[in-house]
């Protein structure tokens, strides 16, 4: 990975198609998501461009003609680069950077960008590599001297130059080195999940942007790192949660977004698992956006990619605080029935969430006493591997053992106590 210092603001246009798939409002809350993306990743907009068109032009996304314009636009305006709202073809990449002569970036490569950015530990440096090399195997052949050394900016924080002279076979033996890596690092999770099986599992999950870490923050009085900008968190946090005397461990993961690239979720597979593992699901919603409904179905998709659609889920409608239309409320509490409304940032109805983790834990667990004999230390020791022992005492003829676990893994303990 080429860290770049001394990052400056680069001025950019913004383009976006609207086929008619969707309403011209929506692709412009889309081209707005862009333009946040853009500021996460350094680049201040000059201009926003929605081109109307059937279909995407399968040599110029826009077509030619308006191609032609942006060039134009670009030189009068000291333009350094221009973004697309969508992941372009690398024949369209070659033919807009041959014909406009400026750094041509899509949505997939933005976002690439801002996780290099924010990578901070090896797991999710060597998950953003990994799929950054999976992005760039296609486009090998197109203009790589925007990724000289020489500056900073947008699109030039990532493999590096040792990638973009290395053949197809240095690369794909790169990807195979580094799938490899994950691999061991997922089945470290697993062997750590097996772990925690005697823990209420909880994992925080929403749109980036949604108040994930400042929640995560306020409940375990943690110091997660969170700002205002989209994927403020990549790495999973998990701390102990103490809620009534119970064993709770909370995770807080990587936020989700529209057209979030394949490549992406599949190397951020590990990471994503504290969320395929979890017993409860926090969905974090934040009320104040627009397109809040947008952002849960997002979210919602995203979760049944990743087999996690039937996983018990509280839905918190966060940032109530700077809500300026209070009737939303009502509309939120009559359509999403068992939500909760809060500020993450304020404290507000925090005890209610408590309350109810609490009382999915009560009724997701359950301690009993058993009594072994003395000679039973095999049985003992596997109620300790199952189970979180509360207390155990010893007599002349018994060991007394008073124990707490899942619903499963006390039916486990039951069939073996009784076999």
């Amino acid at each position: 990975m080429i860290d770049i210092p001394g990052k400056r603001t680069e001025r950019a246009i913004l383009i976006a198609l609207n086929t008619g798939d969707t309403t011209r409002e929506i692709t412009e809350e889309h081209l707005s998501e862009l333009e946040e993306l853009a500021f996460t990743a350094g680049a201040e907009t000059i201009m926003k461009v929605i081109q109307d068109r059937a279909t995407a032009d399968p040599a110029f996304y826009v077509g030619r003609g308006k191609a032609e314009e942006l060039k134009f636009f670009a030189e009068q305006n000291e333009i350094e680069i221009l973004i697309f709202d969508d992941e372009l073809s690398p024949t369209q990449l070659r033919n807009l950077e041959n014909l406009i002569k400026r750094k041509i970036v899509d949505r997939t490569g933005l976002i690439l960008d801002i996780f290099a950015q924010r990578a901070r530990t090896k797991e999710s440096k060597t998950q953003v590599e990994l799929a950054q090399l999976q992005y760039l195997l296609p486009r090998l052949t197109r203009a790589w001297t925007h990724l000289s050394k020489q500056y900073g900016g947008i699109r030039t924080k990532g493999p590096g130059e040792t990638q973009i002279e290395s053949d197809r076979r240095l690369i794909r033996n790169r990807i195979s080195h580094l799938k490899e890596k994950l691999k061991k690092i997922e089945s470290q999770r697993e062997t750590q999940g097996k772990k925690r099986e005697n823990f209420l599992r909880i994992s925080l999950a929403g749109y980036t942007n949604a108040g994930k870490s400042t929640l995560f923050n306020t409940l375990t009085s943690s110091e997660v790192f969170a700002e205002d900008k989209l994927f403020a968190t990549l790495d999973s946090t998990t701390r102990l949660l103490n809620l009534n005397d119970a064993g709770m461990l909370l995770s807080d993961t990587v936020g989700f977004i529209r057209k979030l690239p394949a490549n992406l979720v599949a190397s951020f597979k590990s990471t994503l698992n504290e969320v395929r593992f979890a017993d409860l699901i926090i969905h974090v919603i934040d009320v104040t956006h627009p397109y809040f409904e947008d952002h849960i179905q997002v979210v919602n998709d995203t979760l049944n990619d990743l087999g996690c659609s039937d996983k018990y889920e509280i839905k918190v409608f966060n940032k109530i605080d700077i809500l300026k239309n209070r009737n939303l409320l009502n509309y939120i509490s009559n359509k999403y029935k068992g939500s909760i409304p809060l500020s993450a940032a304020r404290g507000i109805n925090i005890n209610r969430l408590k309350e109810r983790i609490i009382q999915y834990w009560s009724d997701s667990f359950i301690e009993e006493q058993i009594d072994l004999e003395l000679s039973d230390s095999k049985k003992a020791a596997m109620i300790h591997s199952l189970a979180d022992v509360i207390s155990t005492k010893y007599d002349d003829d018994f060991i007394h053992i008073i124990y707490r676990a899942s619903k499963g893994n006390a039916e486990k303990i039951k069939r073996m106590i009784n076999g």
